[in-house]
């Protein structure tokens, strides 16, 4: 077996691609360009929400302009962008434009890979290679994992090399991934192998395909694992991300480096990238301005919003009790919240005072 390197969230690797590296360091952002798909992946994680849906998203941010789309990559400070869906290819132009448009505003130096189930012509990666298209990475359905060779797919990496685009295959971790592992050997690409994990839309599909929970506490498959330590006996080039790295390490990461960028004085970042700050909400809000400025608290401290108060969460935990006698009677409530460090983003923890 090839050496490789294990971290303590159980992923594995002799061989990182760029695009995963950046992926590691939560630099990439994630450009979601539409949720219309022809397969049909019985372990697709894909919400309700994007499910067959032509919507685009930067993260969490909906883009409905480039103006969107360069503001999240600002944001983060993104050295790099990770292309997915649904299915990319299917709205080629779309993607063509985006990489055209992030390529002209941070450089080549941003890089940019591209995950699709097709298996793209030559025409159709020269256009991709021309844009300035770094990495691709394919996602053969595995029904056909055992007949690889002289495939479609066998030509689209071939091809993909020879224009200058880092080429791979990215699977979940399961039965035949070896011989994929073998293939990609053969063909002189890299192997992503990710663990099968349950979601809200796809468990029902996991549980009647024989799959279950490794345990109560996440949302890993049992067994996947251990497909993608079989594969590494197959293979030189090879990455194995696990569900907990991708929750615990590469989501935190991203969320550090966005909260890095969008905290205000008052907010207190947390290792996890979140963002905590109190509210004072409701009632008589020009009451609430006029007794924070009686007792005298800076006005860098808070934030006036409409219907609301965002103020430093010591600040409202110190003078909780002054502040509810005065405005308490008046229908105000004061609480203290962590959220995801984003505009809306999801609310981790509420706390009343």
């Amino acid at each position: 077996m090839e050496k490789f390197t294990e971290d303590e969230t159980g992923s594995f690797c002799s061989y990182l691609s760029e695009g995963c590296r950046l992926c590691q360091e939560g630099a990439k952002m994630v450009l979601f360009v539409t949720g219309l798909c022809p397969k049909s992946c019985f372990y697709c994680p894909l919400s309700d929400e994007r499910r067959g849906k032509d919507l685009v998203f930067a993260n969490e941010r909906s883009v409905k302009s480039d103006e969107d789309l360069l503001k999240e990559a600002a944001l983060m400070d993104a050295l790099g962008t990770g292309i997915t869906g649904g299915e990319p290819l299917l709205k080629i132009d779309r993607v063509l434009h985006y990489i055209r448009v992030l390529k002209s505003s941070f450089g080549k130096e941003h890089h940019i890979h591209l995950y699709t189930s097709l298996a793209p012509e030559r025409q159709v990666l020269e256009k991709l290679a021309d844009a300035g298209l770094d990495e691709i990475r394919l996602h053969p359905p595995q029904e056909s994992w055992g007949g690889l060779k002289h495939s479609p797919y066998e030509a689209s990496l071939q091809n993909a090399k020879e224009l200058g685009i880092e080429a791979g295959i990215e699977i979940p971790a399961l039965e035949g991934a070896d011989k994929v592992a073998a293939f990609a050997e053969e063909m002189g690409v890299f192997l992503n192998l990710n663990e099968l994990e349950f979601s809200d839309n796809n468990s029902k599909a996991l549980l009647n395909n024989g799959f279950f929970l490794e345990s109560d506490t996440a949302s890993a498959a049992a067994g996947s694992c251990k497909y993608a330590e079989t594969a590494f006996s197959a293979g030189k080039k090879i990455h194995f991300c696990s569900s907990t790295f991708k929750d615990a390490v590469q989501l935190r990461k991203r969320f550090q480096r966005i909260a890095k960028n969008t905290a205000r004085g008052f907010d207190e970042v947390t290792e996890d990238g979140t963002l905590v700050y109190g509210v004072i909400e409701g009632g008589d809000q020009r009451l609430a301005e006029e007794t924070l400025e009686n007792m005298e608290i800076p006005s860098e401290l808070f934030e006036v919003k409409d219907g609301k108060i965002e103020i430093a969460w010591w600040v409202l935990e110190e003078l909780k009790d002054g502040i509810k006698e005065e405005l308490e009677p008046m229908g105000t409530k004061i609480f203290i919240i962590e959220r995801y460090p984003f505009e809306d983003g999801m609310l981790v923890e509420l706390i009343p005072l």
